[in-house]
């Protein structure tokens, strides 16, 4: 991939396709296709042919997705189902007819097993039940990460597919209803101090363990990844490290600067038990995640501050 190629990041205006943006500008690319999804619906066949045929780009990122929470997830099933299958067909095949070099699909760790043993490998997938809580985006993004492998074998394409852990960063979506667990946390402890609530109140237990990626550390994998990666069997990409939900609210509790008390609602659902990916063959072909936690959550904190007049879910 060179500076001048004409590279494709679907879903550019998204947590993961804005940092892919920055990065790729960071290091150099600057010829990029961008459209949003008022300009190019991928969820329309034709719209996506028309679009591959008029522009032929040579690279694609694949990160265009209807991507939310565990309340999201439960109440748009069918649209999280049916969205994501289609938008990420459209552009796969597409890619596939107007031959383009490389594209890298971006999964999910949701992917893998409810009770999953960990942490969790690659070649854990399919051997067990789902999360019933996220389980039409999950078999959504196993379709995609197949649909890129088999295109592989019948058709001899390099299409990559990489599987994120949960991600955090600038750009994410800050809204209660529909964002995921820290985004949300964030802006339930900004607000709490902007107010001098008494409590700040974090759905379950607070014992379900998680991994977290800082999306630009993410980014950075993804261009690691399409300049030296060339197998059809997807890849893990995170941290290697967890903690669990309490001692992330303590954190962002503390990076906020709010000085209440914590309630958890273990009424409300905990998730999967435990989530943490097996990085080593990411790791063995030389690419480890830069970003500490609390870094982490300054940077996306300080950007949540200066923005959040224009936030989704403001």
């Amino acid at each position: 991939m060179k500076p001048d190629s004409k590279i494709y990041v679907a879903g550019h205006n998204g947590l993961v396709g804005s940092a892919i943006v920055r990065t790729l500008k960071a290091n150099g690319y600057h010829n990029l296709l961008l459209k949003t999804s008022q300009e190019l619906d991928l969820r329309c066949q034709a719209e996506v042919e028309a679009f591959f045929t008029q522009n032929r780009p040579e690279y694609v990122f694949l990160a265009a997705a209807k991507v939310g929470g565990i309340q999201a997830n439960n109440i748009y099933r069918a649209e999280f189902l049916y969205d994501n299958l289609i938008m990420q067909a459209n552009v796969i095949h597409s890619a596939y007819q107007s031959n383009v070099s490389k594209l890298l699909f971006l999964g999910s760790s949701c992917i893998y097993p409810k009770l999953c043993p960990q942490p969790m490998q690659e070649e854990y997938l399919l051997t067990g039940l789902l999360e019933p809580t996220n389980e039409p985006y999950a078999i959504a993004k196993i379709a995609g990460l197949k649909l890129c492998e088999t295109y592989c074998h019948q058709y001899g394409v390099n299409f990559i597919s990489a599987m994120p852990t949960n991600l955090y960063g600038i750009n994410d979506n800050f809204d209660l209803a529909n964002s995921h667990v820290l985004p949300a946390l964030v802006r339930k402890f900004h607000e709490a101090q902007q107010t001098n609530a008494p409590h700040v109140e974090v759905w379950g237990t607070g014992s379900a363990l998680r991994e977290f990626l800082f999306v630009d550390d993410l980014a950075d994998a993804l261009l690691f990844l399409m300049q030296h990666y060339n197998s059809k069997e997807f890849v893990n990409v995170g941290t290697g490290e967890e903690i669990s939900i309490q001692e992330l609210a303590l954190t962002i509790k503390a990076v906020v600067g709010y000085t209440g008390e914590l309630k958890f609602d273990p009424s409300k659902p905990d998730g999967t038990p435990r989530k943490l990916l097996d990085t080593t063959k990411l790791n063995s072909l030389g690419w480890q995640a830069k970003t500490p936690l609390k870094v982490g959550l300054e940077k996306t904190y300080q950007w949540f501050i200066e923005n959040i007049a224009q936030l989704r879910g403001g």
